[in-house]
């Protein structure tokens, strides 16, 4: 399958397309944006953006945890940590009487400054600061694979679960009045976000990766007059904003995680342009509470 995606590139005009790397990140966009678009549209109608910048900056106290045991892959300590964080998170936000904002805030910062001592007092914070910035270029066979897996795990809960996980952003009370366990599943889908975020920050970056899970969606929801178009829509964002940033950071040698955030901000201006420049125009369905 890799080689015939590496046959089809190398037919492109491009002298980008010809190089491996640049051929394993573009196919990885192409996963990575509808992968951010699905839940991104529920994140925004949650209003948890806030809460998936937590995820990321905690993915930096999963990767000290993960070196603090030795463990030379800090994959599988990073989604334990976010899991875990995520779950607590969910449970303080409807338990506790701290405003959300507060508590995601508290546990943001107290997990990303835990991590930043636990690696500055080993002396080696420098060699995990790529998870700071990101490296999508460095993506291999095997780190395609498991980015597919994740997709194709995500479109089959959304497949199964988006209704009952829009009515609850859209109405709680009367998805409770329909027999909806809206704290299971608010904590499952807090659990979802963490593990696509922590999934991805090592190749988008801790500093970035919660722009491309709002901004594709949040530009969507400008002019979407439904709530498919809402979806389409922003998937569609997603996959420029990947495609253009990915390509502009080569010519231009910068990082692609925040090229592509940057091309993403771009297309959310030019959305909030064409909204506000619309005269008598009625809220679109996604803006719809």
């Amino acid at each position: 399958m890799i080689d015939i995606w590496a046959s089809l590139c190398s037919l492109l005009p491009f002298e980008w397309a010809q190089y491996s790397f640049m051929q394993n990140a573009l196919l990885a966009v192409f996963l990575l944006a509808p992968l951010f678009a699905l839940p991104g549209c529920l994140v925004i109608n949650n209003r948890m953006a806030f809460f998936s910048d937590a995820m990321g900056h905690a993915a930096l106290t999963g990767v000290a945890i993960g070196a603090l045991l030795g463990i030379a892959q800090p994959l599988p300590s990073m989604l334990i940590f976010a899991l875990l964080l995520a779950c607590a998170i969910s449970f303080l936000r409807r338990a506790g009487s701290v405003p959300t904002d507060t508590v995601i805030s508290l546990v943001m910062t107290g997990s990303m400054a835990l991590g930043i001592v636990i690696l500055s007092r080993q002396g080696g914070f420098a060699r995990y600061s790529r998870y700071l910035i990101g490296d999508l270029l460095s993506i291999n066979t095997g780190d395609l694979l498991m980015i597919g897996a994740t997709l194709l795990s995500a479109l089959i809960i959304w497949f199964f679960l988006f209704n009952r996980l829009y009515l609850i952003s859209f109405n709680e009370p009367i998805a409770r009045s329909r027999g909806i366990s809206t704290k299971r599943y608010d904590m499952f889908f807090s659990m979802m976000v963490a593990f696509i975020v922590t999934i991805a920050v090592q190749w988008i970056g801790i500093l970035v990766i919660s722009s491309l899970l709002v901004l594709p969606a949040a530009a969507a929801r400008n002019f979407a007059s439904s709530i498919q178009r809402y979806v389409l829509f922003a998937a569609g964002i997603s996959l420029v904003s990947c495609l253009f940033g990915l390509i502009l950071s080569y010519y231009m040698a910068t990082a692609a995680g925040a090229t592509i955030v940057l091309a993403a901000l771009g297309l959310y201006i030019v959305s909030l342009a064409a909204r506000t420049g619309r005269r008598g125009g009625r809220p679109s369905a996604a803006r719809r509470r």
